[in-house]
């Protein structure tokens, strides 16, 4: 075979990076932001398809099955060409003689320093049918498309078993169980999580999982596995019982140090497997390092980001000339199994001699809560946390400081309210994921940083997990600093405060608020603002009287504008369906339009291309063919996706179409401070991928599970339950109140998910408003939703029986009749595609104010 060597310009030296995880991406950032002079170029071979994404977060892959959602920030260094990643590709060997990387097509890369960040591989136990077609590991994203595969094949609430009950485990049995699986865990151990949590912690784990529908077995291993001719399995435990007619089989029994690379390369490794490396992270050759989970820094490897995330940092500061060394790793862990919290931090079992244990177990609340404090109760050791896991926060950068009066107060059932963050030292570490302390935000504060932005770009503290976010938002009230509730220079008040005051008033122009409680005459930001007020509390059309005037570019033509000028129409579909007469109109539209067709993500078809002028004409034939607007331009209800359900599926244990179609009549039109998406699942197959949306309904065989606060776009969020096994009539009361609270709460611009987030009680809160009524809104907030629905008109409809709407779609005012010639457009890769002459800006000139992820303002 003939070889290939790939150099690189003498005016640079070469880091090759051997393995694109989390921890190698981090390397290849930390490496170019500090390499000011560009002294080194980076090649990273990275052995999957897809480049550095969340593997923390791998479990969310169930929820969309979309692995862009799951990538890392700049994880293909666009545009910096010091970097090269070869993505499906793999170091087959390192000669440490010539200082190559010989590749898997025997091609090879001239280094001067070579960086192994091969993380580990899952361990398979010697199990007596381990090789079985359905037995799985569970690490990447093919291994979970994968198990996707089988548990869809699988017969209808088939067993599935996962051997090994530690973190991975749990989220294994998880993802299981979103597949329509009935999960059985084993561990080895007599308690789950045996690493993380003592025995009380594990016992009351236990009871929750299983509440959960998880079978737990614990103090067993697995003995045999056999695979029967009909595909399904027969798990033998160590105890001589069995697990009968299992589906598959998901090993995840911890990992490995992923070695082998360097044991090739006759570096040393460390007893129990791992590169072995010093303080620096460099190996017993000179020129290579080991980063991550493969390294193991003076005999010792940690499986845990943060460690990671500080060898990486070591690296990169040693090839610029600096000498650090590896501080030492923090193995708290803070998480949500299975929707129940877990934490642990410091010297979680009490190893400490003379340590003492301070407990507080509540099975009925369903709580576990312990501390470590030394034998004189004036130093915090460590501690767990099972349940409930809002302490975290402020215990774990304790560990090692005074204990602040009785220890019990941390944990007690009424824990924090005498005890605040301002207790810190400035050396307790706030982020634990990229080594800030208190002190590093503090002194970022006091050089003005004055948000939790700016603390982010000073210190790099909540850009990872977003953990410690709270912590850093109450240091800055610590601080002194005022954070604003200003809307913009224009309004003082907060946007649900002037929601309040329009609802209270009556007010029903923009230019009457900012004569009574406003300066100026309005901006950018407080215009639209108001506009959605006024939308929320009315059924005005938006382009009436003054109204027209404050609308962005897209609520202002209704549709969505292209990056050429044109438009997209998208017509409304409730829960999908589509008669075929609708789909020969949509079709024909397109055609005498010419317009590019597209199914979008939410099951609507999008219509591209349309001049200005032609949108009435378009609306038209599609407003008499049983149609409306699909509101895709405004910040609103945009769809409601849906699964087949009961009525084809034979999987679907309710109608969920019928309930989407509902949904989707009785919630269109209304306009929000962001864009609403629903997802309605026929069954816990989750097909419609309803725990990703702000509204998710799924069906089980008691009634509907509700689920809210679940967002796509740049920082995803998993929706959370807020009611289960409830009827249909319930559930949409419980709909209209969530949906009314949010409007009229949050602030501008602000989606459900961090909405919740910032509520001071936050789920828990919203589920004492929404379904326990604990404020006495609740009638109220139904009334709301009432009128609205009532008064419900289709927008499009609205513009064709009004002329002076009608006059507003015109290219050019002075000539109506003339479209705009700058738009063009030509064929690439079979599809109409925009030419951009420039930015083109039809009608009144006016630009968008906002961005979206939508698929039509892509």
């Amino acid at each position: 075979m003939n070889k290939q060597t790939q150099e690189f310009s003498m005016t640079s030296k070469t880091v090759v990076v051997v393995g694109h995880g989390m921890v190698g991406h981090r390397f290849v950032q930390e490496l170019r932001e500090r390499d000011v002079t560009d002294q080194w170029r980076i090649v990273v071979v990275c052995e999957e398809a897809a480049p550095a994404y969340d593997r923390v977060g791998l479990s969310s892959y169930v929820n969309s099955w979309d692995p862009a959602a799951l990538a890392l920030d700049g994880n293909t260094y666009p545009g910096d060409p010091l970097v090269n990643l070869l993505t499906g590709r793999r170091v087959a060997r390192i000669n440490r003689v010539a200082r190559t990387a010989v590749l898997d097509d025997d091609s090879s890369i001239v280094f001067d320093a070579l960086v192994l960040a091969t993380g580990s591989y899952p361990f398979v136990p010697p199990v007596a049918g381990s090789d079985s077609a359905h037995c799985f590991v569970y690490r990447t994203l093919d291994d979970l498309d994968q198990i996707r595969a089988r548990a869809e094949s699988a017969p209808d609430g088939a067993k599935a078993v996962v051997v090994g009950g530690g973190l991975l485990g749990l989220e294994a049995a998880n993802a299981l169980k979103l597949l329509g699986l009935a999960p059985h865990v084993v561990e080895f151990a007599p308690r789950l999580m045996p690493l993380q949590v003592d025995e009380g912690g594990g016992a009351l784990l236990a009871n929750l999982v299983e509440g959960l529908g998880v079978a737990v077995h614990t103090g067993v291993g697995t003995s045999a596995i056999e695979q029967h001719d009909d595909g399904m399995m027969t798990v033998t435990l160590s105890d001589e019982s069995t697990i009968d007619d299992a589906a598959l089989l998901v090993f995840s029994a911890g990992v490995r140090p992923r070695d082998q690379l360097a044991r090739d390369a006759d570096l040393a490794v460390g007893e129990r497997g791992g590169v072995l490396v010093d303080d620096g992270c460099r190996t017993d050759d000179p020129d290579i390092y080991a980063i991550g989970e493969v390294a193991a820094v003076n005999g010792r490897c940690y499986g845990l980001v943060a460690p990671g995330y500080h060898t990486a940092e070591v690296v990169a500061d040693r090839l610029l000339g600096g000498h650090s060394e590896f501080p030492g790793a923090d193995l708290s862990t803070k998480l949500k199994l299975l929707g129940v919290d877990v934490a642990s931090f410091g010297d979680a079992m009490g190893a400490t001699e003379g340590a003492l244990e301070v407990v507080f177990n509540d099975p009925v609340a369903g709580t576990y809560a312990k501390v470590v404090v030394s034998d004189d109760a004036k130093t915090l050791l460590g501690g767990v946390l099972v349940g409930d896991a809002t302490q975290y926060a402020l215990l774990k950068p304790m560990v090692g400081g005074p204990v602040p009066g009785d220890p019990a107060a941390l944990i007690a059932p009424a824990a924090g309210e005498g005890v605040g963050i301002s207790a810190l030292p400035d050396g307790a570490e706030i982020c634990s994921c990229n080594g800030v302390s208190k002190g590093d935000i503090c002194g970022a504060i006091a050089h003005g940083a004055q948000d939790v932005s700016a603390v982010k770009a000073c210190t790099k503290a909540g850009t990872t997990c977003g953990g410690c976010i709270p912590s850093i938002t109450r240091l800055l009230a610590d601080s002194g600093v005022e954070i604003s509730k200003s809307l913009c220079e224009h309004f003082s008040q907060s946007r649900s405060e002037l929601f309040e005051i329009v609802q209270a008033t009556g007010i029903r122009t923009f230019s009457d608020l900012v004569a009574r409680h406003g300066t100026g005459a309005g901006c950018e930001i407080c215009k639209p603002t108001v506009a959605s007020i006024l939308a929320s509390t009315s059924s005005d059309h938006i382009l009436t009287g003054e109204q027209a005037a404050l609308q962005d570019t897209n609520d202002h033509f209704l549709a969505n504008i292209q990056k050429n000028g044109t438009y997209s129409v998208v017509p409304r579909m409730p829960g999908g369906e589509v008669t075929p007469d609708q789909l020969i109109v949509i079709g024909q539209v397109a055609k005498d339009f010419g317009l590019y067709t597209k199914v979008t993500g939410g099951q609507r078809i999008d219509l591209f291309g349309a001049r200005v002028e032609e949108l009435p004409q378009i609306w038209r034939r599609l407003v008499e063919a049983g149609m409306e607007s699909g509101q895709a331009y405004g910040k609103s209800l945009r769809t409601v996706k849906s699964c087949v359900g009961s009525t084809w599926c034979r999987y679907g244990v309710q109608d969920s179409v019928g309930m989407a179609v509902d949904l989707e009549r009785r919630y269109r039109g209304l306009r929000s401070p962001h864009k609403i998406k629903f997802g309605v699942s026929g069954c816990a197959r989750e097909c419609a991928e309803a725990r990703g949306k702000d509204v998710g309904v799924i069906a089980t065989e008691h009634g509907w599970n509700l689920y809210v606060g679940g967002n796509g776009g740049q920082s995803p969020a998993h929706a959370q339950l807020l009611a289960s096994g409830i009827d249909d009539q319930t559930l949409i009361a419980y709909i209209d109140r969530y949906l009314m609270f949010y409007i009229r709460t949050a602030d501008r611009l602000q989606r459900t998910a961090p909405w919740i987030a910032g509520l001071e009680g936050g789920l828990d809160h919203l589920k004492a408003v929404v379904c326990d009524d604990s404020l006495g809104i609740a009638a109220e907030l139904e009334s709301a939703m009432a009128e609205h629905v009532a008064g419900y008109k289709d927008e499009w409809a609205g513009v064709l029986d009004d002329e002076e709407k009608l006059s507003r779609f015109v290219s050019f005012v002075n000539a109506p009749a003339e479209p705009d010639p700058t738009i063009e457009f030509s064929q690439g890769g079979g599809r109409k595609v925009p030419v951009l002459l420039g930015t083109p800006q039809p009608g009144a000139a006016r630009r968008r104010t906002e961005e979206s992820d939508d698929e039509s303002r892509r």
